[in-house]
């Protein structure tokens, strides 16, 4: 088993400062939830502010990213993963049917995919920084444009399909297992949680902190896993108890190898690409880029600013949606804030990178200007910034 001590839940109030990057503007309205659908996003007036206010080094200090936690390396094996700030203690591999078929799954020519095999493919280019979004385990266009972009990036055939070629790359450039067996603790269920996200704006600006709905959302985020998996992966399993035993992939560490360059925002293939000072791609993310109706902008901008645990601002006299009869609203900080747990403001006027409380939704419905990702990929993005990063729009969004 690998005991793990989970990362200390986020302090609402750090960077409060910095987080009046409050969103409100038209350009980027583009929340979604399970419980419901207006949308709103930065106010370019409060991020111009907050800028003056903050202090550079404190504006663009780097992004904590979610909770990953990774097992400790092997001191004799050089390109076995690094790990993350929360350190492990390894004592053996889950001895678990389902770890034992997913760590054994391989490619069969002529067959379709395992579902052990895609959870594992998944996992490692998580790991490797390209990352499928949410490891669900299924097919997607997300999917196959990770693959596709790490394939290019490391000289394969490109095929787009975890096939075996594939795998052996991801393996040997991290063969470190792919699950590991977390011990919930009292800190990963004593919450507070939301249970349900309440309707509307007004109902949002009375919450004090936009927290997880229930433990099992927070734990699949951590691990960068969709609901259905981890419950799929624990039948049984109590997952709001302390104590309770439970089968985890381990993703990425959650920080890039090295400094980002340039950012380029691929509006016709919903990706996210981030390059190293001689051009290569380091990273990729799936994306979910504007919309016909509010479309992304084209050309090249620079990072203005990166913030964790950004407030939102809903205000009425900027956007053209919403109940508009209780004026300016500012809803808190939170991984269920309409732009999640990361801001990545632009000089573009009221645009952004940011995250996402529905993190299942990337690159599947249409944004309203903004750029969205999962919380956990904004962040790892958001640590290899800097102010003043170039950031591309390329390509054209398919009407």
């Amino acid at each position: 088993m690998i005991k793990l001590t989970p990362m200390a839940p986020r302090q609402a109030g750090r960077l409060a400062a910095i987080a009046a990057c409050a969103l409100a503007a038209a350009a980027c309205d583009d929340f979604r939830s399970p419980s419901y659908a207006q949308t709103a996003h930065p106010s370019q007036e409060v991020r111009q502010n907050a800028i003056a206010r903050a202090p550079p080094a404190a504006l663009l200090a780097p992004v904590s990213a979610p909770a990953t936690i990774a097992a400790a390396p092997d001191p004799g094996n050089p390109t076995a993963p690094k790990p993350s700030a929360v350190q492990a203690s390894v004592v053996q591999a889950p001895a678990d049917p389902a770890a034992t078929a997913i760590e054994a799954a391989s490619a069969e020519p002529g067959r379709a995919p395992s579902h052990e095999l895609l959870i594992k493919v998944e996992t490692l280019l998580d790991r490797a920084d390209f990352s499928p979004g949410v490891i669900d385990g299924g097919v997607g266009a997300n999917l196959g444009r990770a693959i596709t972009a790490f394939e290019a990036a490391h000289g394969l055939e490109v095929s787009g399909k975890p096939d075996q070629a594939l795998l052996d790359a991801l393996v040997k450039s991290d063969p470190g297992p792919i699950t590991q067996t977390y011990l919930i603790t009292k800190d990963d269920v004593q919450g507070p949680f939301l249970g349900t996200l309440p309707h509307g704006f007004l109902a949002l600006s009375k919450l004090h902190r936009l927290a997880y709905l229930d433990p099992l959302q927070e734990l699949a985020e951590r691990f960068h896993m969709s609901r259905i998996l981890l419950q799929r992966l624990n039948p049984g399993a109590d997952l709001t108890a302390a104590g309770t035993s439970i089968l985890v992939v381990r993703p990425g560490a959650g920080r890039l190898g090295e400094p980002v360059a340039r950012v380029e925002v691929d509006k016709a293939n919903d990706q996210v690409r981030a390059l190293g000072a001689g051009g290569k791609v380091v990273a990729e993310f799936p994306a979910t880029v504007g919309s016909t109706e509010r479309p992304a902008p084209s050309g090249e901008w620079k990072v203005s600013a990166v913030v964790s645990d950004p407030t939102y601002t809903y205000d009425p006299a900027r956007l053209t949606f919403g109940d508009k009869r209780h004026g300016r609203l500012t809803i808190a900080p939170g991984p269920n804030n309409p732009v999640g747990a990361t801001w990545i403001g632009l000089t573009a006027a009221t645009y952004g990178i940011h995250g996402t409380p529905d993190p299942a939704l990337v690159g599947k419905t249409a944004s309203h200007g903004c750029v969205r990702l999962t919380n956990w990929d904004a962040a790892e993005l958001a640590s290899a910034l800097k102010k003043g990063t170039p950031v591309v729009f390329v390509g054209t969004a398919a009407s």
